[in-house]
């Protein structure tokens, strides 16, 4: 079965920073879950120790790879939220995940929270995510 998608956008400034304000999924058949992914190699150790830059990546790196679990991809995220310890700092590094969204013709509906702290110290960015294929 199929699904279809429908961008809602009652006001439009968010389509310009990559992101739909809401994702309308009907006739859906599997929806995946994911849990927070921040940039942590394999062995579970944290990486990239204050760079948020390669930390925005890795952890999308690994949010492929639980998508690609599910045999799904980037363009089947239709709600994304964006924790961060530094949101100044993080949208200097916007692009970083605009780009990988742009480049999967994906504009999900997000949020992003500037937090104290995330679980794993020293990591300043984690994103959750939700699929539908």
């Amino acid at each position: 079965m199929t699904f279809t998608r429908t961008a809602i956008n009652p006001v439009t400034w968010s389509v310009g920073m990559g992101f739909h304000q809401g994702e309308l999924v009907e006739g859906h058949t599997r929806t995946l879950y994911c849990s927070g992914q921040t940039a942590m190699d394999a062995d579970g150790k944290p990486q990239h120790d204050g760079d948020i830059a390669a930390q925005l990546a890795l952890s999308l790196d690994n949010l492929e790879a639980v998508l690609g679990g599910a045999g799904m991809s980037l363009a089947d995220v239709v709600r994304l939220n964006v924790y961060t310890t530094d949101v100044d700092l993080l949208f200097r590094h916007y692009g970083v995940l605009a780009s990988r969204l742009a480049a999967a013709g994906v504009a999900p509906a997000t949020t992003m929270l500037g937090v104290t702290r995330l679980a794993v110290p020293g990591q300043m960015v984690e994103l959750e995510a939700t699929a539908v294929a």
